[in-house]
């Protein structure tokens, strides 16, 4: 079952779900940009049998608060601030695409706080060409402000985030989509290779791998939080 829940962060409500056993050792899931918790509900059930998962809405999502203040190190605060709230120690985290790089900049900053790192499908942290944003048309359930300020960061990163990529303790797990993917898989895996004992592992389905293939990321994933 899953429960609905949220909480307050230095001032923001992050809603977030929850499911597992509440005995399990936590797993914290990040979205893409533009997606929310339910982005992972594919993939969450396979996961709960070993976990207590949470998975978050970042702030600008879904039913967290979208308070017009926005940028990649702001949700890397918020999601530190959520396990002090929740009092989780060391967790397992995935982050997925823009999720990832909120994912790594934690682990970069606060070692001791991530036991286990998942990365699908995540860019390195190198300039890259900027291409020219367009609102789609309607209701979003994101809020648009929140766009242009987390793609200038991923277009331009800081050079920090590279450099401080060999600080990452955890044991790191970067899935790569392949060539269908729109994200430089040379990058993908030197993202690997700077991450002190991180591997790579291919899923050839293209950027959304835990949608295209749900079970194969979900064994390759339970496979690594299960190792010794």
């Amino acid at each position: 079952m899953v429960d609905q829940r949220s909480v307050d962060v230095g001032g923001v409500r992050l809603a977030y779900r929850m499911s597992g056993s509440p005995d399990a050792p936590p797993l914290v899931l990040l979205h893409a940009l533009g997606e929310d918790a339910s982005d992972w509900e594919v993939v969450v059930p396979a996961l709960a049998r070993s976990r207590r998962v949470y998975a978050l809405d970042l702030r600008g999502h879904g039913r967290s608060d979208w308070p017009g203040d926005y940028s990649l190190e702001l949700m890397q605060a918020d999601v530190l601030q959520f396990l002090d709230a929740l009092g989780l120690g060391p967790v397992d985290l995935i982050g997925h695409s823009m999720g990832g790089i909120v994912a790594y900049l934690l682990a970069e900053d606060q070692p001791q706080r991530v036991s286990r790192l998942v990365l699908e499908d995540v860019p390195l942290p190198r300039p890259r060409e900027q291409t020219a944003l367009t609102r789609p048309d309607g209701a979003l359930t994101f809020d648009w402000e929140m766009v242009p300020a987390v793609r200038r960061q991923i277009d331009v990163p800081a050079p920090r985030w590279l450099e401080r990529l060999s600080r990452i303790t955890a044991k790191t797990l970067v899935l790569a989509g392949g060539p269908q993917s729109h994200v430089p898989q040379d990058g993908v895996a030197e993202l690997a290779r700077r991450i002190p004992g991180g591997r790579v592992v291919t899923i050839p389905v293209g950027h959304l791998i835990h949608h295209a293939a749900p079970e194969l990321f979900t064994e390759a994933v339970s496979a690594f939080l299960q190792e010794e």
